[in-house]
């Protein structure tokens, strides 16, 4: 009898799952609380958080645009392997300016392998690609979930000994090499072109075209947008939530709630784009992402917060769901890499700029509000996170209201089943 060998699509799930738990547990939120620790400003806390996610912006695109000429196997292969070596990293640092060049190596990974992942799901799928799409996105999530609970659970048991989170990463990230060494490459979609000079000119022609795209361009802004907003949360809900009296081991399950309301609803987001447009449903995420933001500076303890990390979570899904397989629509078969790269690139830049954002905003809301409130240290700070999250809300309702408008005629995928 012929041994069964596994599906790929059920290999790249699994090593979706261990990279982006190893991944997650990394930052979430233990990130914040470690810089912290190192006697870092509220600048440099933000700055730490968008390490990992600024040198997405410079290695999603040449990842996405490889994967394509060369095999997306070899170059998840090496992701991997950068998954699986640097959480051991982490014990060396005693410094923030460590702790960022660490961040940046340990960035390359994730922006390395979530958009030549997503090309697999593409390559794969031609039909139900959205949902698709979200019953991978969703195998990531558990790994995304279960993350910030464990995590917060170590350091609740360790007395605040954040470096031995970063066990937990290494042998997650373990895992997932292992998985993806298991990959197969037989079935892979590559370029034809047997030279290096004629494989240049077709990443030129091809990236010249997806520059053209105003659907995938706006689209890549959006999702951008909708991970400002994001990286604004993981980075600065921890801090808001020590403010306020709540321990570490109930933040990181906050942040597990949050990831099960993704999970959960991912799939079904999918196939709700796949019936009802990409449009209409990345629209929806981004204003139910901005009630969210809006609503957590009003609340103060652990059980309210649930509240808008569901919301919010469920935002996520909505949005993220629909955002790859519409740029897969519109990207020419062959070229799914590139384009996810071009949107996983500009992506980087939302969410790097999100912490980054944010903590100007905390920054300098003590400066402002000092002056209405006077000396009220308590109801400065409040006041500080109050101003920062409702602005980052309104950037998500404006995106929203606009995206339709700015994305224009461009054709919306829908399936007729």
């Amino acid at each position: 009898m012929a041994k069964r060998s596994i599906s790929p699509f059920i290999l790249l799930c699994g090593t979706g799952m261990f990279a982006i738990l190893s991944s997650t547990m990394s930052k979430n939120p233990v990130l914040p609380l470690f810089t912290k620790s190192l006697n870092a400003s509220d600048s440099v806390i933000g700055l730490v958080a968008s390490a990992s996610t600024i040198i997405g912006i410079i290695v999603s695109l040449p990842a996405g645009v490889i994967s394509d000429f060369y095999g997306r196997r070899k170059v998840m292969l090496f992701s991997a392997f950068v998954f699986a070596s640097a959480p051991f990293l982490y014990f060396l640092v005693n410094a923030a300016w460590q702790l960022a060049i660490v961040r940046v190596y340990h960035g390359i990974a994730t922006a390395v392998f979530g958009p030549v992942a997503m090309a697999t799901v593409a390559d794969l799928f031609k039909e139900r690609r959205a949902e698709n799409m979200g019953w991978y996105s969703s195998s990531t999530l558990i790994g995304r979930s279960i993350a910030p609970v464990v995590g917060g659970f170590i350091i609740y048991q360790t007395m605040n000994n954040y470096k031995l989170v970063y066990l937990g990463c290494g042998i997650a990230g373990i895992i997932a090499f292992i998985l993806a060494f298991m990959l197969p490459s037989k079935q892979e979609i590559v370029s034809k072109a047997s030279k290096f000079s004629d494989k240049l000119k077709e990443m030129g022609k091809g990236l010249k075209e997806i520059g053209k795209s105003r659907g995938i361009m706006v689209t890549s802004i959006i999702e951008a947008i909708q991970y400002l907003s994001f990286g604004a949360l993981e980075t600065f809900l921890p801090l808001y939530c020590m403010f306020v009296g709540i321990n570490p081991a109930a933040i990181g399950l906050l942040f597990t709630i949050q990831l099960i309301g993704t999970t959960l609803t991912k799939p079904i987001m999918g196939k709700m784009s796949d019936k009802y447009g990409r449009k209409l449903m990345i629209s929806l995420g981004l204003v139910l992402g901005a009630i969210a933001l809006g609503m957590v500076p009003f609340f103060k303890n652990f059980w309210t917060l649930i509240i808008p990390t569901i919301f919010f979570g469920i935002s996520l899904a909505t949005v993220t769901a629909s955002t790859s397989a519409f740029v897969s629509d519109l990207a020419k078969a062959g070229s799914y890499g590139s384009a996810l790269g071009v949107m996983s690139a500009i992506m980087d830049v939302g969410h790097s700029s999100g912490p980054i954002i944010s903590s100007q905003l905390l920054h300098y809301g003590p400066l402002m509000f000092g002056i209405i409130l006077g000396a009220n240290i308590d109801l400065i700070n409040r006041a500080s996170y109050l101003s920062m999250f409702l602005v980052i809300a309104v950037i998500l309702l404006l995106a929203g209201i606009l995206f339709p408008l700015l994305v224009g005629k461009t054709k919306d995928a829908e399936s007729s089943t």
